[in-house]
């Protein structure tokens, strides 16, 4: 009986000799025998990074099925590690999705995980004015491509506030002082241990209520706010078409890194 290989189209004949082995590929390149690769498949969580594919382009098995050509429920076995597989259905998979079979065995990447040490922090000045009524901090300057903005803010009393807005919704934790907080045509007051989520593409604006500097956690997420049963509000539209849009507390520029920018008094 022969059988054709998948990727130089060549018909060879299937080899009789050993019908309990496949190879499959580790550190060593040795060939493996049913119970080695079974502990080598557990060991890559091969099943895992398969479904991970799966479910990334939003795929479900029998559709998956249908490109490989293996039925949904030998795919489901595979992804919960009860089967263990062939490097033909590994090949299978991995075409599907535009991979190659290295990927299945390469160590799996490191989660994103970034401190940031207080004193490496930049203490940067409330930007467009020549006086600033809060300072900021970024929180998370060493991430790169974040979907979201952490700053600690200082409020500084007796300032008067400067409206803005920016596209996306945006989270506030006092941690100390009295803040007075303008969204649109409402204003609250706010203090240590309260928090506040809202729509940042609707005009806002902080103040300093106290007679000494407020602190809070801010963060920005750039993502449009949806509204039950309307999608993105009409500012979160109109302000997604705007070719410069608002943005609160600009991040520090790339320049501003520890041991580089020098923080202010």
């Amino acid at each position: 009986m022969a059988d054709q290989d998948m990727f130089s189209g060549k018909t060879t004949p299937t080899p009789q000799a050993q019908p309990s082995l496949h190879a499959v590929p580790h550190e060593s390149g040795i060939r493996a025998d049913g119970e080695a690769a079974e502990s080598i498949i557990a060991e890559k969580r091969i099943g895992e990074r398969i479904k991970h594919l799966r479910l990334k382009k939003s795929m479900g098995l029998v559709e998956l099925g249908r490109h490989t050509g293996l039925s949904a429920s030998f795919l489901s076995q595979l992804e919960t590690g009860r089967v263990v597989p062939t490097l033909r259905n590994l090949a299978r998979i991995a075409m599907v999705f535009s991979k190659d079979l290295n990927y299945f065995f390469e160590p799996e990447p490191q989660t994103l995980f970034r401190i940031h040490r207080g004193k490496d922090r930049v203490r940067l000045p409330q930007s467009g004015v020549p006086d600033p009524s809060y300072f900021f901090e970024s929180l998370g300057y060493l991430v790169p491509d974040r979907q979201l903005d952490p700053y600690f803010a200082e409020f500084l009393p007796g300032k008067p506030p400067r409206s803005h807005q920016h596209f996306g919704s945006e989270f506030l934790y006092v941690l100390s002082g009295k803040l007075t907080i303008r969204h649109g045509a409402a204003t609250n007051e706010v203090s240590a241990g309260d928090a506040v989520y809202f729509d940042a593409s609707t005009t806002h604006s902080y103040e300093c209520a106290g007679p000494e500097a407020a602190t809070a956690l801010i963060v920005t997420l750039q993502q449009a706010v949806a509204v039950p049963g309307k999608g993105p509000t009409a500012n979160q539209q109109q302000n997604s078409n705007a070719k410069t849009p608002i943005r609160n507390l600009p991040t520090p520029l790339p320049t501003a890194r520890p041991g580089v920018a020098t923080k202010a008094g």
